[in-house]
């Protein structure tokens, strides 16, 4: 049974595309097999494993609309045990095109429950909004992974979002939970990015990660590349920094 994480934050720029392509490559590389499905019109998830995502053609978007079966949209094996269902700007429109249709809410569900055996981890990119598309991926996720950027304004709609996870568990998933928070773009020359742990660790009651994400400029190159950092710089301090995250994903299942 696959377990399905999505990773949400409605604050654009907090590394939520960078934690997606990453985690899930890591977790590829540690022998699970992992399906991500890009949730993001900005399609920055389809990009960053090297997909042109303006030529796709059977995405996210005509599974949203049943043009297309679940197993149809699946691009196999982008990188070794890593599958992906892409996302480009036509995925926009889909809020529009669902109105009216009932229990739009879980159209993502229905279509992921079919093939959720297949995989060991189901990583699904949200976007930067909480939208419907954000309400369709939490009704089919079992927990949230919550990236928060080391910087000023990080607590900043937290609280927003943590609001609308709590709504989605009581009225539409029963069973979300939150995974967790994990701090992005760390940087440890300066005091705030310190400050700022702290501070969420006082304030926040929720399980944080002990993985710290540095800001590291080969994680940020790699996209431009198509790669995940496992596969652009193996040794870099960003892929050793997700390698650990994925470890603590998986013995967190096993706990």
């Amino acid at each position: 049974m696959g377990r399905i994480i999505a990773i949400a934050n409605q604050k654009g720029g907090v590394g939520k595309s960078t934690t997606s392509i990453n985690l899930s490559a890591a977790l590829a590389e540690y022998g699970k097999k992992v399906l991500v499905i890009d949730c993001d019109p900005q399609g920055n998830t389809t990009s960053g494993f090297g997909i042109e995502k303006n030529e796709a053609e059977k995405t996210l978007y005509e599974l949203m609309l049943g043009e297309y079966t679940i197993e149809e949209t699946i691009q196999d094996e982008v990188i070794e045990n890593l599958s992906i269902i892409s996302s480009n700007v036509d995925l926009a429109a889909a809020e529009i095109e669902l109105i009216g249709i009932e229990e739009k809410e879980y159209i993502l569900k229905n279509h992921v429950e079919k093939i959720r055996d297949n995989y060991d981890f189901i990583i699904i990119d949200c976007p930067p909004s909480l939208n419907m598309l954000t309400v369709n991926a939490m009704t089919t996720a079992d927990t949230v992974l919550v990236p928060i950027q080391c910087e000023y304004y990080a607590l900043e709609g937290l609280s927003q979002l943590l609001h609308t996870i709590e709504l989605v568990k009581e009225r539409l998933n029963p069973e979300l939970e939150m995974e967790g928070v994990v701090f992005t773009m760390y940087d440890a020359r300066t005091n705030l990015s310190l400050q700022v742990v702290e501070n969420v660790k006082e304030n926040l009651n929720q399980n944080i990660y002990k993985t710290i994400i540095p800001r590291n400029v080969r994680l940020a190159e790699a996209p431009s590349h198509g790669l995940p950092i496992t596969k652009y710089d193996a040794k870099s301090a960003g892929a050793e920094s997700y390698m650990m995250l994925a470890e603590e994903v998986i013995n967190r299942e096993n706990e």
